[in-house]
C-alpha cells in the first residue's frame, strides 16, 4: 500500500508530515535525481595573500545556493576526504608522500633538485593543510562518481572538483591532486565509455595526458590556445595515440570569444561527438575562468552563455559528473556555480539576489547576472571557427563505432 503524500478531496498532509516528506519522493514527478556533494572545509584553506586561486570562492557559492533555496531541490552529502589508497589509483606514492609531509616550514629546507622535481614554486606553493585540502575536493569527486554508480543520482555536482591540470608525479596550475582523472578511473569500472567535456578557460591537459592512449574516455576540451598560454598545450592536432588516436579532441579559441560564437561551436562539436562515441557517462568541467571579466581570463563569456552549454549536455540525458575548476575572480564565480546549479535542476532564478542568508554582505545590491561580455575584442572570425570546428569533426570521421569493452564481476570493495 502506497503512502499518500498529496492532498486530495479525501486525505490532507499535516504540518509534520510534510516536513519529514523525502526530498526525492517515489510518488513525485521529478525524474532527474540531483545531488550535491560539498565538504565546508574545503574552503577553509589559503594559497597565500597574492596568489589568484581562493578557496573560500566555494564558500561563497554555497551560500548563493542556500540563499536560492536551491539545496531543496537535491539530494545533499557532506562527503568523507579521499584515502591514501584511492589517491594512489593514479598519481604515484613518493609524490603523493611529499604531499602528506612537506609543509611551509619543512620546505625551506629542501633542496633546489626536490622542489624543481615536484613543481613546487610561484603557482604551486605548499601551504598550510594542502594535502587536506587535496583530499577533500578529491573524496567530493569520488563520492559523486559512487552515487551515480550506485544508482542515487542521474546528475552529481562538486564545485570544489575539477582540477584538470595535476598530474601523475607533480602538481601543475595551481591542481595538486587530480580529482577529475580519480573520479573517471572509479567511473570505468562499471561504464564501458566516459565523455570528458572542459570549458575552462585553460586546457585540461591533465586529463588529456592520462588517457591519451585509451578509447574508453574520450576528452574534448575548449581552450584558449596561442602555443604560449598556460599550459601551452591544446593544439587541434594533439588527438591521441595508439588505441586513443582520435578519441582527443581539442578546441583551441583565441582572445574574445563571445557567447554566440561559443555556444554554436560547442554544440556543433558535441553534436558530432556524443551520438558518434555513445558515452555511458559523462563527466563535465566548469571552469569559471571563461567567463568575461574574468582575473586571468581573455574570454567574453556571459553566465547564460556558459551556462547554456552544460544545458546542452543535461539535454542529452546521460548520467552527469559535474565539477568546477578555475575562476579567479570569486563573486562571478560563485555567480556562475550557483546559476548552473539552477540549470541542473530546472530552477529559474530571480536575477536579484534575495538580501537574506549572508549574502548581501558580499554582493549588496548587485544581481546575479553582471555584465561580462565585450570587454575584450573577439579575435575569433569566422573563418577561423569554421577551421576549428572542421579540424574538430574530422577526427571523428575515424571512428566507425564506439569502442566497447569486455566487463568482468565488479570487484566486491565497490
Amino acid at each position: 500500500m502506497e503512502v499518500p503524500t498529496d492532498e486530495t478531496e479525501t486525505f490532507a498532509v499535516d504540518k509534520q508530515t510534510k516536513k519529514h516528506t523525502p526530498l526525492y519522493h517515489p510518488n513525485k514527478s521529478s525524474k532527474t535525481k540531483v545531488s550535491y556533494h560539498y565538504n565546508p572545509e574545503v574552503a577553509n584553506y589559503h594559497y597565500g595573500t597574492l596568489h589568484p586561486m581562493k578557496p573560500f570562492r566555494l564558500m561563497l557559492t554555497d551560500h548563493l545556493v542556500s540563499t536560492y533555496k536551491l539545496h531543496e531541490k537535491m539530494d545533499l552529502y557532506t562527503p568523507r576526504r579521499a584515502t591514501k589508497d584511492e589517491l594512489l589509483q593514479f598519481h604515484s606514492e613518493d609524490y603523493i608522500d611529499f604531499l602528506q609531509s612537506v609543509t611551509p616550514e619543512t620546505v625551506k629546507r629542501l633542496s633546489d633538485q626536490t622542489l624543481a622535481k615536484f613543481n613546487i614554486g610561484d603557482d604551486c606553493p605548499v601551504f598550510d593543510g594542502m594535502f587536506d585540502y587535496s583530499s577533500i575536493y578529491a573524496g567530493a569527486s569520488l563520492d559523486a562518481s559512487r552515487k551515480i554508480i550506485a544508482g542515487m543520482s542521474d546528475i552529481a555536482i562538486n564545485w570544489s572538483g575539477g582540477l584538470h591540470h595535476a598530474k601523475k608525479f607533480e602538481p601543475s596550475g595551481f591542481c595538486y591532486i587530480n580529482d577529475i582523472v580519480l573520479c573517471i578511473i572509479n567511473l570505468l569500472r562499471i561504464y564501458p565509455r566516459v565523455l570528458y567535456v572542459d570549458i575552462d578557460l585553460h586546457h585540461g591537459d591533465g586529463v588529456q595526458e592520462a588517457f591519451y592512449t585509451t578509447d574508453r574516455v574520450m576528452t574534448v576540451s575548449f581552450h584558449k590556445y596561442d602555443g604560449e598560454f598556460f599550459p601551452g598545450t591544446g593544439s587541434g592536432d594533439e588527438v591521441g595515440i595508439g588505441k586513443g588516436k582520435n578519441f582527443s579532441i581539442n578546441v583551441p579559441l583565441r582572445d574574445g570569444v563571445d557567447d554566440e560564437s561559443y555556444v554554436a561551436l560547442f554544440k556543433s562539436i558535441m553534436q558530432g561527438v556524443i551520438p558518434k562515441f555513445q558515452p555511458s557517462i559523462i563527466v563535465a568541467q566548469c571552469g569559471a575562468d571563461s567567463l568575461g571579466g574574468d582575473r586571468l581570463g581573455r574570454f567574453n563569456l556571459s553566465l547564460k552563455g556558459h551556462g547554456s552549454c552544460l544545458n546542452f549536455l543535461k539535454s542529452f540525458e546521460i548520467p552527469m559528473v559535474v565539477l568546477g575548476g578555475g575562476g579567479y575572480t570569486p563573486k562571478n564565480v560563485s555567480r556562475l556555480w550557483c546559476y548552473e546549479t539552477a540549470v541542473l535542476t530546472d530552477t529559474t532564478l530571480n536575477g536579484k539576489i534575495p538580501n537574506y542568508g549572508g549574502t548581501y554582505q558580499w554582493f549588496g545590491d548587485e544581481g546575479l547576472h553582471p555584465e561580462l561580455t565585450g570587454k575584450i575584442e573577439n579575435k575569433n572570425t569566422k573563418r577561423y571557427l569554421e577551421s576549428v570546428l572542421q579540424n574538430s569533426l574530422e577526427h571523428l570521421r575515424y571512428l566507425d563505432y564506439a569502442p566497447s569493452v569486455q566487463m568482468y564481476e565488479i570487484p566486491p570493495d565497490l
